[in-house]
């Protein structure tokens, strides 16, 4: 046994938008990886189009960058708490993390979750103090609240003598000190090399690597992705994927592919210590072992943690349906699910008492919404059921649901009203302190349940100033019954287009989601009632015509602008009566029974 000193494998963890895939992006510039006239995207790792759109990393990735004779393999994983299920497996092929905290903003629920994580493997730190250009940031206090924090977590002595450097990956800039001048990013790549250990390597023993993710490919199938524990590996090698009850199967490797710069290059062979993708082993899962045919011995694995949230994927059944989603079959939803599964592995699929209906849980409600965003671009249509929150029971019977840190940065003047609307749905304060500017730092432990649909109120309640970010803490036992919506909702009494004369004499009934012009079906809810029940009405009532009165004065007519929901915001408004339909172009809210009378009738039983 004896250490690949030319290898670094490192993983960057942070809260969400703490400039992780900015930080990569810099230390790319640094190392040559581009040429000079090449067009670079900014957050180059973030190649899927709604990790642009969000701004957030949604997939961990691979990637390398040489440096003075060192290959340094680079895991960038996601910053949001609903993708944890990624960082679990991920810093089980890394020596080293790069733990990066904003200047600002200091360390949040999603630092404390993945340093946890990496103390616990007992990986070796590098700090970093990012967007120190940031105004009213303060890095030096930020270093002494980081070290608190890995008193707090327990950390070993080593580990708090840990190396940091200051940093502003937008600029490009890194310093030891903040007396120091600007030096660029090669101070952190000379740190990397110097602080973290090099992999320990076998080459003379039986190949042994642990999967820690997968990846797909049309054209040649199933990818494991993992660390090579010992041995070598070939293109034409023949190896055994090893479970917890021996081996699970058999398969020859077509493909070795190493990680260079962004992408991933063929490899003719490939040595212990490097991080890796094989192809061509169709019975790859994550947590399994793939290991040489004459010594299939199993690596510890790691256990990846449960879903918490849950929704019903239904065939899409209203009057619209089919009219603009190429797939619209439970067979072909079905297929689409289980291809999922097979990469996503913090997601559950489980088949219903219903052919059309599919229960699928993951991590959180953007988790979720992520999944189906993905499916409507890829032209499916779909009915989701609002989220409920998985509960389970302990050894005595008791009923446990799962609990969430909720961390929020408010300026003073909201305090009250978010600690008001915080205790009615049933959370417990933990911490308050004040922070830099005139902003105040809550934390809270809440039911999951009572986070569902409270993001579009906070941001009303906060006026869009306040920042709310929660981590999956615990399971407790259940805390009884929570409030619903507050508010009804306006609901289409027959089907037809909406015309702005009838959208004006209703503009006093609460606030509209559609505009003129929209085609809309009996049962369809087109806005929120002001008031706590729902309304049913038509919007599609024309003006009467004679001769005193002409179609055309409708032009002057000043309607408010109708509220606009997106994906996530529909979600959280919906009742437990309601669907979600999403179809390639529309994301429209319905009731699960359309006919009026048939819906009172059913209302009138529930309450029996």
């Amino acid at each position: 046994m004896s250490r690949k000193k030319d290898i670094r494998n490192i993983a960057i963890i942070a809260h969400v938008d703490h400039g992780k895939t900015t930080l990569v992006d810099a230390i790319f510039q640094n190392t040559g990886a581009f040429r000079d006239n090449q067009q670079v995207n900014v957050r180059v790792l973030d190649s899927n189009p709604q990790e642009r759109e969000r701004g957030i990393t949604i997939f961990s990735k691979n990637a390398a960058a040489r440096y003075k004779d060192h290959k340094i393999n680079i895991v960038d994983t996601p910053g949001h708490a609903d993708f944890g299920g990624e960082v679990e497996r991920i810093l089980k092929m890394v020596d080293g993390v790069l733990l990066l905290v904003d200047a600002f903003e200091g360390p949040m629920p999603q630092t404390k979750f993945v340093l946890r994580k990496a103390l616990e493997l007992h990986l070796k730190p590098i700090v970093v103090i990012n967007k120190i250009d940031r105004p009213q940031s303060d890095p030096v206090k930020v270093h002494d609240q980081v070290l608190d924090l890995f008193i707090a977590l327990g950390a070993e002595e080593d580990q708090l003598d840990f190396a940091y450097l200051f940093t502003s990956a937008k600029l490009g800039i890194a310093k030891y000190s903040m007396d120091d001048e600007d030096h660029d990013m090669s101070l952190l790549l000379d740190m990397i090399i110097k602080e973290i250990p090099a992999p320990i390597g076998n080459d003379d023993a039986g190949f042994q690597m642990l999967i820690t993710s997968l990846d797909y490919s049309e054209y040649i199938g199933k990818i494991a992705i993992g660390r090579i524990h010992r041995g070598t590996i070939s293109p034409g090698n023949q190896v055994a994927v090893v479970g917890p009850d021996g081996v699970v199967g058999k398969g020859t490797v077509t493909k070795v592919f190493q990680f260079d710069k962004l992408q991933k290059v063929e490899a003719k062979e490939a040595s212990s210590g490097d991080i890796i993708a094989i192809a061509g082993i169709a019975d790859a899962t994550v947590g399994m072992t793939l290991a040489a045919l004459d010594t299939p011995e199993l690596l510890e694995s790691f256990e990846i943690s449960k879903p918490t949230l849950s929704m019903l994927f239904s065939v899409n059944d209203s009057p619209f349906a089919g009219l603009e989603g190429k797939e619209v079959t439970s067979r072909k939803i079905r297929e689409r699910l289980m291809k999922e599964v097979m990469t996503n592995v913090a997601l559950n699929v489980e088949e219903t008492d219903s052919a059309d209906t599919f229960r699928v849980s993951g991590r959180g409600e953007l988790h979720l919404s992520v999944l189906i965003e993905t499916m409507r671009r890829e032209g499916y249509e779909l009915a989701i059921a609002r989220p409920e929150v998985i509960m389970h029971n302990d050894e005595s019977g008791t009923l446990l649901e799962p609990i969430e840190h909720v961390t929020i940065d408010i300026p003073d003047e909201y305090t009250g009203v978010i600690i008001e609307k915080m205790g009615r749905r049933k959370a417990e304060m933990t911490h308050m302190g004040t922070l830099r500017g005139g902003m105040v730092r809550l934390e809270f432990e809440i039911p999951t349940r009572g986070l569902i649909g409270y993001n579009l109120e906070f941001t009303t309640d906060t006026k869009g100033e306040g920042i709310l970010s929660h981590v999956f803490y615990n399971y407790q036992p259940f805390k009884g019954k929570l409030p619903s919506r507050e508010s009804g909702a306006l609901v289409v009494s027959e089907a037809g287009i909406c015309v702005a004369y009838a959208l004006s004499s209703l503009e006093d009934r609460g606030t509209f989601f559609v505009s003129p012009n929209t085609r809309v079906y009996e049962g369809m809810i087109v806005g929120e009632s002001t008031r706590g029940l729902d309304i049913t009405l038509n919007v599609c009532k024309t003006k009467k015509l004679s001769n005193m009165r002409s179609s055309g004065t409708d032009d002057s007519l000043r309607l408010t602008p109708p509220k606009i929901l997106s994906l996530e915001q529909a979600l959280e408004f919906i009742n437990d009566d309601e669907l979600l339909e999403v179809t390639p172009q529309s994301i429209r809210l319905r009731k699960k029974i359309l006919d009026a009378n048939l819906r009172a009738k059913a209302t009138k039983k529930a309450n029996a």
